[in-house]
């Protein structure tokens, strides 16, 4: 039997609640997730905060590219790095 995990680079773009769920269900089925946020600063709200706590369960520690966050900031060139080294880049 082959060996179907992957390592997925999961880009939340517009809707960071729906990406956070999406990350953690992913690794359901072992794979090995790397969510960064794009676009606009995570929202403090309480979905967000619901869907944060999802993350800490699935051990998924988030990053963005937008600076002022308290999540680690990559900058473009971290980010390219990111997804060459990614089996699956997946945008939400």
């Amino acid at each position: 039997m082959t060996d179907r995990t992957r390592s997925i680079l999961l880009l939340g773009r517009r809707d960071h609640a729906e990406a956070m769920r999406v990350a953690a269900g992913l690794t359901i089925f072992g794979h090995r997730v790397r969510l960064v946020m794009m676009g606009a600063p995570v929202a403090d709200t309480a979905e967000n905060a619901a869907q944060y706590e999802l993350l800490e369960l699935a051990d998924i520690v988030p990053q963005t590219t937008v600076a002022g966050q308290e999540l680690e900031l990559l900058d473009a060139s971290a980010l390219a790095e990111a997804m060459c080294e990614a089996d699956v880049v997946m945008s939400l």
